[in-house]
């Protein structure tokens, strides 16, 4: 199917729902406890969201009106450095960490194949890599989650193998080692694993140049069987947190550095949503040097703490109480102007 047929309704202005991995944000912190209000933003617009707003374990919160856009591709989109391409059934590879067990990998490929087929998902195969890679994570103490990763190059020579394989967009399994306890599972704190996901992601999507999303695999796969916090609820429920990746990637936008008028480029977006006190990224000093307007949701708060007042801008921010609040107002401004 050709790649500009995917489901992109240019009558609907386009707007981008970003929620930062690991910053501690008190919706979209947990697992897919974003979603609910990224779809509804979806419902009259057409919406740029980072993994970390719908991703959820076994569950996607992705909806027909949205475009997948990891962090690396997000910021040099904003950056005005390429820009994306609508894209349907995406081949989809997979890498997995030489050190996770062969019973757990087993696990994450009864996944590929559940998700195969019940959702028709174009999974051409999967790569385990050579060697250990290696994922180290802890929290700053700021709070920020954060991690490194030992050895790189050997995700990078199996995303290499799966693109020669065909693959326009890949899934990332590494072994994690159990995280310390922590008040996540009660809806609070930082998901201290987060962070370094976000490194890996955007490392390969850079240096691949194709989507790249990333999974933990744990080796303890119990399921709790306690109640825990309804907004990290999904993430107790399954052993594999792999299904909203594949989910996710099977629309997402390809990217392209050439600017072409089917591709969608930064000058298409109409209004950049954030917690309150995100304010700090690249992709908000991006969207003011643009002129887009920047809504700045007061009810979902984060560790980072830099805000419209701390970066003492007044005209492109605006604070909004609520994500209720702030589709109230876009849905009037911005349907005015189509």
């Amino acid at each position: 199917m050709n790649m500009l047929n995917y489901k992109y309704n240019r009558n609907k202005p386009l707007i981008a729902f970003v929620v930062p991995t690991g910053i501690g944000a008190s919706i979209g912190g947990y697992a897919g406890d974003a979603s609910q209000y990224a779809r509804m933003f979806a419902k009259d617009f057409n919406v740029i969201v980072n993994p970390n707003v719908v991703n959820a374990a076994c569950f996607s919160g992705i909806s027909e009106n949205m475009l997948y856009v990891e962090g690396w591709t997000l910021t040099e989109f904003f950056k005005g450095n390429l820009n994306l391409i609508p894209s349907y059934n995406n081949k989809i590879g997979v890498i997995f960490d030489k050190g996770i067990s062969e019973g757990i990998i087993n696990v994450h490929i009864n996944t590929i194949n559940a998700v195969k087929t019940i959702y028709g998902i174009n999974i051409i195969g999967y790569e385990i890599t050579k060697e250990d890679v290696g994922v180290e994570f802890y929290n700053t103490k700021s709070g920020i989650s954060t991690g490194s990763v030992k050895n790189n190059k050997t995700m990078l020579e199996a995303g290499q193998k799966l693109i020669e394989q065909g693959a326009n967009t890949i899934a990332v399994v590494c072994r994690f080692e159990e995280p310390p306890e922590d008040n996540y599972k009660n809806g609070e704190g930082v998901d201290i694993v987060g962070g370094v996901e976000a490194v890996i992601s955007h490392y390969l999507s850079r240096e691949l140049k194709v989507p790249v999303v990333h999974s933990p695999a744990f080796e303890d796969i119990t399921i709790t069987k306690e109640i825990v916090d309804a907004k990290s609820s999904a993430e107790y429920i399954t052993p594999t947190f792999l299904p909203c990746l594949l989910i996710g990637l099977q629309n997402a936008p390809l990217f392209s550095l050439k600017k072409v008028e089917q591709y969608i480029c930064i000058d298409d977006v109409k209004a950049l949503i954030m917690p309150y006190n995100a304010l700090g990224s690249s992709i908000i000093s991006e969207s003011i040097k643009r002129n887009i307007k920047i809504y700045a949701i007061k009810e979902n708060n984060t560790v980072i703490n830099i805000s419209k007042e701390v970066i003492k801008e007044k005209d492109t921010i605006e604070t909004v109480n609520s994500y209720n609040e702030c589709y109230k107002i876009l849905k009037e401004k911005l349907n005015d102007k189509k």
